[in-house]
């Protein structure tokens, strides 16, 4: 009892100590969250993985746009329409693309499934002396564990040189989807009392195959719901240098340190609700509108429960509807638009057509509601965290498992940013942070 009545002040005074005026932001000119009032991020490298477009320049003007996606100067709607006119499967050579910078030949592409198929197996012991005799309560903590021993597993784990670093990046593509799918079969055999059921990954099969093979108990999935998860996992690959998870890796690789470190912090950065965690909450949110609007179908009932969320009075009373903006996008998130495309053939194979028209119809008046009630710098609309959550849970994907399957694929976006850093050979990255505190004269304590 003492020690929550001393816990609890030292809250207080912790917290107390730590607001800061938030007219001294404006101030001296802080750009929260490295962003401008408009969301357009401060300019802080340079990268030629990636580009994310939301705007265009007119007469020197910003001018919101229909958001562009472009992995090494190829638009991702063209990649997407490429591998899926020929019936591949597009993660394993959108990966490639990211790393060496070129899309694969045929031969190349084989070559290189082959190469990540070589390498899909864990080391000998890693699974039941790191998963199984300690599973985790949550499964981004637990990857980051199992990421950060596999570091103890490799004889040249310290070296940054590019070639090591690359195959470590690939060693870590090829196994992340073992370590996910593991770690939550562990879970759920321990914490849920399920069966525990432990497929070894195939080879043969794709990175999103090898998930859905690994985590079913029949390993049995149609070629509709094996080419939606690629989709995703294509989607989820990179998003430009600035974002918080792969910035973390910016951040982390520039103090020369070791692979599985940077992979790791870039997890810990994932796992938060604002970056890899928000489809989850969408899922969630949508949840509790399924229990709360009586017709989905009601446009007028719809709208007035969102103004409930942005009152903060439904909800979790954040006040922030999931899956509704983004940091960068404005008009559209070119990614929620490819994948929409798809997720209605599943929903309608699932028989779920009728939850899909309630999610198509959150996906109109939401921004309407926002746009209506807040004074907006830039457009509002649905984000890809919109739409993945509900194509996950189709795929009967535990929820557990969202955010992983955003840093499985997300891991090749990391790996291209975490080489582009080292064979820069960049300063160590330390932005300036300005004390508003003031200078005090000590007072020795038996005067305080």
């Amino acid at each position: 009892m003492l020690l929550d009545n001393v816990l609890l002040q030292y809250s207080e005074a912790a917290t107390a100590s730590s607001i800061i005026d938030t007219e001294l932001y404006t101030k001296y000119e802080v750009k929260r969250g490295l962003r401008d009032i408009s969301g357009k991020g401060v300019l802080a490298g340079l990268t030629e993985i990636s580009e994310v477009m939301a705007y265009r320049i007119e007469d020197g003007d910003l001018i919101p746009c229909d958001g562009r996606l472009f992995y090494r100067g190829y638009d991702i709607r063209d990649l997407v329409k490429g591998f899926l006119q020929d019936k591949r499967m597009g993660y394993e050579e959108i990966a490639y693309l990211l790393l060496m910078g070129k899309l694969p030949s045929k031969e190349e592409y084989q070559e290189f499934r082959k190469v990540l198929g070589e390498l899909m197996t864990l080391p000998d012991e890693f699974l039941r002396n790191t998963i199984m005799n300690a599973p985790g309560h949550d499964m981004m903590n637990q990857l980051a564990t199992s990421v950060l021993t596999l570091y103890t597993y490799d004889d040249k784990a310290e070296d940054i040189s590019i070639p090591n670093v690359l195959r470590q990046c690939l060693r870590l593509i090829a196994q992340f989807p073992s370590l996910m799918i593991y770690g939550y079969q562990s879970y759920a055999y321990y914490y849920n009392k399920q069966s525990l059921i432990i497929h070894s990954p195939d080879p043969e099969l794709s990175i999103a195959e090898n998930i859905l093979h690994m985590l079913r108990p029949d390993s049995k999935f149609t070629e509709l719901e094996s080419r939606i998860l690629d989709l995703a996992l294509v989607l989820h690959a990179e998003h430009g240098g600035g974002n918080n998870s792969t910035f973390t890796n910016h951040v982390v690789t520039s103090s020369g340190t070791d692979t599985y470190s940077a992979m790791a912090a870039s997890l810990c950065s994932l796992k938060g609700p604002r970056h890899g965690g928000a489809n989850i909450k969408v899922i969630r949110m949508f949840e509790d509108m399924k229990e709360h609007i009586s017709d989905w179908k009601d446009e007028d009932e719809i709208s007035a429960y969102i103004e409930k969320i942005l009152d903060k009075q439904a909800f979790d009373k954040s006040g922030l509807v999931y899956g509704i903006g983004h940091a960068v996008y404005s008009l559209s998130d070119p990614r929620s638009l490819i994948l929409r495309e798809f997720v209605k053939e599943l929903a309608y194979s699932k028989g779920a057509e009728e939850e899909y028209d309630f999610y198509s119809k959150i996906e109109t008046l939401a921004p309407q509601v926002i746009s209506h009630r807040r004074k907006m710098y830039k457009g509002v609309s649905a984000n890809i965290d919109f739409y993945s959550g509900f194509v996950y849970k189709m795929l009967d994907l535990p929820p557990a498992l969202y955010t992983p399957l955003f840093a499985t694929a997300r891991l090749a976006g990391w790996s291209a940013h975490r080489i582009e850093e080292l064979a820069n050979n960049g300063k160590i990255i330390r932005p300036a942070y300005k004390s508003v505190a003031g200078h005090k004269e000590y007072r020795s304590m038996g005067e305080r």
